[in-house]
């Protein structure tokens, strides 16, 4: 951003890498904190808050289970949305895209970096499903963990995926409502700017 309120980058992957770089030093809690919109074949949209895990240079990454709310709607309609908001940076992130698979390998690799006991977690949870109780829960995770000494194996339903951007906003805080934004979009691979109204 210059003194003239322009952003001049042409490209927002570069962009992004460093508004994230700084979230990164001025956020005090995960700075790769993004909410995800995702919407059923009929339009019925659902959103919450994941963490990005980017992988090699894909950014836009996140894993979970597919059997869950999210995972069987990006079955469903493989699009989505993303929305980074740093407060303490007053800007924000908006990403569209769709949605790949990312391979087995990536998804082993990320899960097996994590701790064990959220290696744990993520395998006894039937994610977005009932839940009788806290307790049943907390069973599984023992019984789970007792079963399995060793390394634990990641669920075939635990993946991960991409989101491919099509189209990436950057707003920035504006005195009186006065905000700044900037969209980009991407057309056989190259990327086009606008300003927008706040």
């Amino acid at each position: 951003m210059d003194e003239n309120h322009e952003i001049v980058a042409d490209d927002p992957l570069v962009l992004f890498d460093a508004w994230y770089a700084e979230a990164q030093t001025t956020e005090l809690n995960d700075p790769n904190a993004v909410a995800l919109a995702t919407a059923t074949s009929d339009g019925r949209p659902s959103v919450r808050m994941v963490l990005m895990k980017p992988v090699g240079d894909r950014r836009f990454c996140f894993f979970t289970n597919a059997e869950s709310r999210k995972g069987t709607q990006l079955a469903e309609n493989p699009r989505a949305a993303m929305c980074f908001h740093w407060k303490s940076l007053r800007r924000q992130v908006r990403v569209e895209g769709k949605i790949a698979e990312l391979s087995a390998s990536d998804s082993d690799a990320y899960f097996h970096s994590r701790s064990r006991q959220s290696q744990i977690g993520a395998a006894v949870s039937r994610q977005s499903r009932i839940l009788g109780s806290r307790e049943e829960l907390e069973a599984a995770a023992r019984s789970f963990a007792e079963a399995h000494a060793g390394e634990i194996p990641r669920p075939e339903y635990w993946r991960g995926f991409e989101l491919d951007p099509e189209e990436i906003e950057f707003w920035i805080d504006g005195a009186f409502r006065l905000h700044d934004r900037f969209l980009f979009r991407r057309s056989d691979g190259n990327w086009s700017r606008v300003r927008l109204y706040p």
